[in-house]
């Protein structure tokens, strides 16, 4: 009798999560919405940016100066319009960073790492009007 891995690790009594059922086309999209958002940023596209987000999209940060914090947001218009106004194609070209790493998918939810030039961005991502788009961004600055 022959026994599958998963079989062995059942009869074990360790958990096992089902396989995904993401497709190809979802990974394709979803970076495609990561690259829409940091390409987007670095070349002052606003078109892609705003593609890349969904409209009731929260980018936040934890702010810490003087010992103290506060959570500071911004809304898919300001970003847009920073995109706009070029803010991003300040950076040069040798110094855009732009690794995505997708960490999670489950269904219609991804969770998307992006390093950039000066900061780190968690993106969650979600299927939404048949689309991956961006719904909420946890960002960090790095250290200098």
């Amino acid at each position: 009798m022959r026994f599958t891995a998963v079989a062995c690790l059942l009869a074990l009594g360790v958990a096992v999560a089902p396989a995904s059922a993401q497709s190809a086309s979802d990974s394709a999209g979803i970076m495609t919405t990561a690259l829409d958002y940091i390409e987007g940023w670095y070349t002052g596209d606003a078109d892609r940016m705003e593609r890349a987000l969904h409209p009731d999209l929260a980018k936040r940060i934890v702010w810490r100066q003087d010992g103290q914090e506060q959570l500071n947001s911004m809304t898919r218009r300001q970003l847009v319009q920073g995109t706009r106004m070029g803010a991003g194609t300040r950076t040069p070209e040798r110094d855009r960073q732009m690794d995505v790493t997708i960490l999670d998918i489950f269904r219609g939810a991804a969770s998307v790492k992006v390093v950039a030039h000066q900061w780190i961005d968690y993106l969650h991502i979600a299927k939404y009007a048949g689309r991956w788009v961006i719904v909420n961004v946890l960002w960090e600055l790095k250290e200098s």
